[in-house]
């Protein structure tokens, strides 16, 4: 009984954080997200935030959850890995919602903590696919291939998000300007991805989304109010990097995991390296 209101508790979660983004989108009436809070996470905010179709994957990763939602409810009831990742999943979910609520509220300040807590669940949610094998395609697609792109595209949105809040608190970059921040902002962003792309051994999901993000950072800064051509260029070669090292660590490990005792996706090679 108690692993079937684990399940549940899965399900509404995600239902939950579909309703968040639905209402953060503007569609039920209310302010779209990036015209929330004075236009703080705008394309033309900071020289970090990314363009506006960016924000496109959330479709992709909302698709996946309520996928990942449906698989879980019908798991056998030894499934140790699913077992595990009910607690950070349900928090993930409920953050992601926290989190568009926070902004719509104009609670900006909020937004910050909520996100950081939301980017450290998925870092626990990804060790947790790492250490444990999918059972086929479909849960590497719907679990590892979800939690790859929710945790590639958090990285980026919290860097927006803390360079949103940061400006909307005053704070100038120590008399910097945008152009050294939004270097600065970019590299890191790319650090992490690699260093994802060489702890996940090459997963591919996670660069996917955090390559897609720099990538749009790059398109907004190369065009548009704010114009901050070497942030466009620290975005574009953070995103390349990202690429390469997993792309490279993939290969070393070879595409196939032929010989690990793991299950393999057609095209992929293991099915829990997919993704996160």
């Amino acid at each position: 009984m108690k692993r079937i209101w684990k399940r549940i508790a899965v399900a509404v979660s995600a239902v939950v954080a579909v309703i968040g983004a639905y209402v953060g989108s503007g569609a039920a009436g209310g302010t779209p997200i990036q015209d929330a809070a004075g236009g703080a996470l705008s394309a033309s905010s900071t020289a970090i935030a990314p363009d506006g179709p960016a924000f496109s994957i959330w479709s992709a990763v909302y698709a996946g959850l309520i996928g990942y939602a449906v698989l879980q409810l019908f798991r056998t009831a030894n499934d140790e890995r699913h077992e595990r990742l009910v607690a950070p999943a349900v928090l993930s979910l409920l953050l992601n919602a926290a989190w568009i609520l926070s902004v719509q509220f104009g609670f900006l300040w909020a937004s910050e903590p909520i996100i950081l807590a939301l980017l450290v669940v998925l870092i626990w949610t990804f060790t947790i696919l790492r250490r444990t094998p999918s059972r086929g395609v479909v849960e590497a697609i719907l679990t590892d291939g979800t939690f790859g792109l929710y945790l590639g595209w958090v990285c980026v949105a919290t860097a927006a998000n803390t360079a949103a809040v940061l400006t909307a608190a005053g704070f100038r970059g120590f008399g910097l300007g945008q152009d050294p921040w939004g270097v600065v902002v970019a590299a890191v962003a790319g650090l992490v991805g690699v260093l994802i792309a060489l702890w996940g051994r090459g997963r591919l999901a996670p660069m996917a989304s955090l390559a897609w993000g720099l990538a749009w950072v790059a398109v907004a800064r190369f065009e548009g109010p704010l114009v901050s051509v070497p942030t466009a260029v620290a975005a574009v070669v953070a995103a390349a990097a990202v690429v390469v090292v997993t792309v490279v660590v993939r290969a070393r490990a070879g595409w196939s995991g032929a010989g690990e005792g793991r299950a393999t996706t057609p095209g992929f090679g293991r099915a829990d390296s997919v993704a996160g």
